[in-house]
């Protein structure tokens, strides 16, 4: 595809050469700075000054100026010209002599030095001498199958080495110690220092002219067969993909990143990026391209054309303008190594930018998002595209000169609805994915704000998780957006995010009320109960809790009884203060305060009493009414019963006056078991309630945590409420025998043997009889062990006393102390392993007591 990178434009016109001398043609040229030399048919050198001039609309010409020119007195064509510019020198092939000239006045030098025998040169531009003052200098001799090497000086020549060559050489390029040839069949590198050769590739010399152009250090390029221009390393590889020109190029040259081509009837200009053709100029009778220096010249016989490159950066827009965004990445990328770091930087970031927002606009989303990414793109330039989404005090201006041509989404879509669609998802996810990286940063507000709005009218799920998690956006613009989409829940958790709860309960108690239509969410009650639990706003809470209670008091009260731990502890809300509240709600009451008694357990006798007697007035109530809350009261006298069981701080007398005269028999007996009178307990629960497994069960929990001996008493008392002789109700007779039977540890049976009646058999009560036999045997037999064992520990005891006592010691007036001599006053004494004994105070001093020591030691080690 093409693309305008050059400008043809004329530099010497055939009338400042040759005026009306047709017969004059151009021959070779060189160009050094602002310097033209060109060569002629008929011997001449000319020499101009070429002025390039940039008018004001940006076009570039140029004026050449003759300076002067010099006839070589040869009558031969000049064949060709090579500034040494270190040296002032020209040099100049001509009748196959190098003569060295001055390159201002065209003079030979006084010495008259050259170089003899010389078909065709080319310069070493990588030379290897290291000397300043020289130029390195490569021929193709006369002699068949030569190659020679020169140094030439200001004013002299030196020939340094002389290759032999495989055929007979056409064209040479040289870097450093490489020769690039193109010999009759082929091309090849020639290491002239070592003779290392190395083949590239076939070539016929008799068929097209071979070109061999250096382009970079070691690399060169040749015309390589079926119309290819091959780049050839001096390893004897190619790096790079070959260019396709002509099959009859007949000139070549190299302007980064472009090489151009010269054929019989046009100028052909190539990416060295990507290999394809860029442009085509037309040129007939052109024989002539070369470049000095990055400035690319092509003459015809008459005439000499620059090639103008047009700006890198204005190429790349015109590839831009035309939606060729990889060619113009490619370019841009290429034209790295002519731009200065901090320039290419900002204009490559522009150009990502530039061309992330054409694939944006052929919906190309994968593609267009990395290039927004690659080039940081300001994301409030997308953004703006969409109408309203920007907050309206946001301070952005579009950068100048636009990254793109559209005004809005509209012009971009040109309506479309769909593709509409498609924009707004894709700016969805990207503004998703950059708000928490550095491209937000400075204006993550317009970011949050514009995600808000696109979530909102999309009606999508993302638009609650953005509010309840750390956002930016802004209250204004965000309420009055959900309010226009009628996301009233949304709406209220911004007011939440931004502390306003009064604003946000306001809301959300009229979407419950039906005041206004919100379905985000069906349990929004239980939300608003659950965001009142953990609200600490005290003066909301009271606000609302009339509110709450009145919906549903069951699960209203949790906004006080599942409140922080903390809170609570605390008691910020006095207890009092919230069943004052639940006068009115005798469900919620209760549940509340079974929270305080239950769970908090919190040992206050008037929340304990005030609980057991709302117990009873719910029991009783039920009672009054019809049989339909069976399953009810079952569960509130279960209730009941455990919570009078488990509590011992409630008002007994209070409690069983309540109960006196009713039919609640077990919580009677439970509440005369609280007051150690158990045996009304158990006459109730054995007389009343005929409910022997109760009567039981009533004597193991009233022992818990007691001794045997209370528990044993409980059982004796039960047995002898079942044989209580002031009754004759036979059916009393299998429980008690249960009883003895079931629980034989629990009783004494001597007691047992002297209550039961003598009509008893020893059948009916053997399995008692056995158990307690059993046990019997089983108490002496552990007693013995423990005895035997103790007896055991007693006598190891008196072994290790007599062990420590050994053998007595005498003490008399008679005995006297080892060390000083002198009898002992008082029973106090020291005594030595060997049995000597001495003062204490003797003792005391170190010196005696280790000469005494010494001295005993002889006689006993023992202690």
């Amino acid at each position: 595809m093409s693309v305008k990178a050059f400008k043809l434009v004329s530099a010497v016109e055939r009338e400042m050469l040759m005026g009306d001398k047709n017969y004059i043609n151009i021959e070779c040229i060189e160009c050094c700075g602002k310097n033209l030399y060109i060569g002629t048919n008929d011997c001449f050198i000319y020499h101009f000054l070429l002025d390039e001039k940039i008018s004001t609309a940006g076009k570039i010409t140029f004026a050449a100026t003759k300076q002067l020119h010099k006839y070589l007195g040869l009558k031969k064509p000049v064949n060709e010209l090579k500034a040494a510019s270190a040296l002032t020198r020209l040099l100049v092939l001509c009748d196959n002599t190098i003569a060295l000239v001055n390159m201002m006045n065209l003079e030979p030098v006084p010495t008259g030095a050259r170089i003899k025998g010389a078909v065709t040169f080319t310069l070493n531009e990588n030379p290897v001498s290291g000397d300043p003052f020289c130029v390195e200098v490569c021929i193709i001799s006369v002699k068949r199958r030569t190659i020679q090497m020169f140094m030439v000086f200001e004013d002299r020549v030196q020939i340094v080495k002389e290759v032999f060559t495989p055929e007979q050489p056409c064209a040479v390029a040289v870097d450093g110690y490489y020769l690039c040839l193109a010999l009759t069949t082929q091309y090849i590198i020639l290491n002239y220092n070592t003779g290392v050769s190395q083949d590239l590739f076939p070539y016929c010399s008799d068929e097209k002219r071979p070109i061999v152009k250096r382009i970079g250090r070691q690399e060169f390029l040749l015309a390589g067969p079926g119309g290819l221009g091959m780049f050839a390393t001096v390893d004897g590889i190619s790096q790079r993909a070959p260019v396709h020109w002509s099959e009859n190029v007949i000139g070549a040259a190299l302007c980064f990143p472009y090489v151009v081509a010269l054929d019989d009837e046009f100028i052909t200009v190539h990416s060295m990026l990507d290999q394809q053709q860029k442009q085509t100029l037309p040129f007939k009778e052109g024989h002539i391209l070369q470049d000095f220096e990055g400035k690319v010249i092509v003459a015809t016989n008459k005439g000499v054309y620059i090639l103008v490159p047009l700006p890198l950066e204005k190429q790349i827009q015109d590839l831009l303008a035309s939606h060729r965004v990889e060619e113009a990445l490619v370019l841009a990328k290429g034209a790295r190594r002519n731009i200065p770091k901090e320039k290419f930087q900002v204009m490559y970031k522009r150009i990502l930018q530039q061309a992330g927002f054409i694939q944006f606009a052929q919906l190309q989303f994968l593609e267009a998002k990395e290039l927004f990414r690659s080039g940081q793109l300001d994301v409030r330039e997308l953004i703006s595209l969409y109408p309203f989404l920007l907050p309206t005090s946001s301070s952005f201006i579009r950068s100048h000169p636009p990254l793109h041509e559209y005004a809005d989404l509209n012009q971009l879509t040109q309506g479309d609805q769909e593709k509409m669609t498609k924009c707004k998802r894709f700016l969805m996810s990207y503004l998703n994915e950059v708000r928490s990286t550095e491209v937000a940063n400075g204006y993550k507000e317009d970011i949050d704000t514009a995600l808000l709005k696109l979530y909102a009218e999309a009606n999508h799920e993302s638009l609650l998780d953005l509010l309840v998690s750390e956002n930016f956006c802004l209250l204004t613009d965000s309420a009055a957006w959900l309010e226009k989409h009628k996301k009233y829940f949304a709406l209220g958790l911004l007011y939440h995010y931004n502390a306003q709860d009064a604003a946000a309960l306001q809301l959300w108690v009229k979407i419950v009320d039906g005041d206004i239509q919100d379905s985000t969410r069906s349990d929004l009650y239980e939300y608003i109960v659950d965001f009142l639990t953990f609200c600490s706003d005290q003066d909301l809470v009271w606000k609302y809790s009339e509110w709450v209670l009145q919906k549903n008091e069951e699960v209203g009260v949790q906004i006080f009884t599942k409140r922080p731990l903390e809170e609570q502890e605390r008691n910020n809300i006095n207890p009092d203060d919230i069943i004052s509240c639940l006068n009115k709600y005798p469900k919620a009451r209760v549940k509340y305060l079974e929270h305080l008694v239950l769970e908090r357990k919190i040992e206050k006798e008037k929340y304990h009493t005030h609980l057991a007697v709302l117990y009873l007035e719910a029991i009783f109530q039920l009672k009054s009414m019809s049989t339909d809350n069976c399953t009810e009261t079952t569960e509130l006298l279960f209730k009941l019963r455990s919570f009078l069981q488990k509590s011992d701080l409630y008002r007994i007398h209070f409690i069983l006056d309540k109960i006196q005269g009713t039919d609640l028999h077990m919580e009677s007996a439970i509440l005369y078991g609280k007051l150690e009178e158990h045996e009304k307990a158990l006459h109730i629960l054995v007389h009343k309630l005929k409910d022997f497994h109760a009567a039981e069960e009533y004597c193991r929990w009233n022992s818990e945590n007691r001794d045997v001996q209370y528990r044993r008493r409980l059982f004796h008392l039960l047995l002898s409420v079942y044989l209580d002789p002031g009754t004759s109700d036979c059916a009393l007779v299998t429980p008690a025998v249960d009883l003895l039977n079931n629980h034989a540890a629990q009783f004494d049976a001597a007691l047992v043997l002297q209550l039961v009646p003598d009509s008893w058999s020893v059948q009916l009560l053997s399995p008692f009889l056995a158990g307690a036999v059993r046990q019997s045997v089983h108490t002496k037999r552990m007693t013995q062990a423990a005895l035997g064992l103790a007896q055991a520990e007693n006598l190891i005891y008196k072994y290790e006393k007599v062990k420590q006592k050994g053998n007595p010691i005498l003490l008399s007036d008679k005995k006297v102390c080892q060390v000083c001599q002198n009898p002992f006053c008082e029973p106090v004494f020291v005594r030595y392993p060997n049995g000597g004994v001495v003062h204490t105070h003797c003792a005391a001093n170190k010196q005696l007591n280790s000469d005494v020591t010494h001295h005993s030691s002889s006689s006993s080690n023992q202690t």
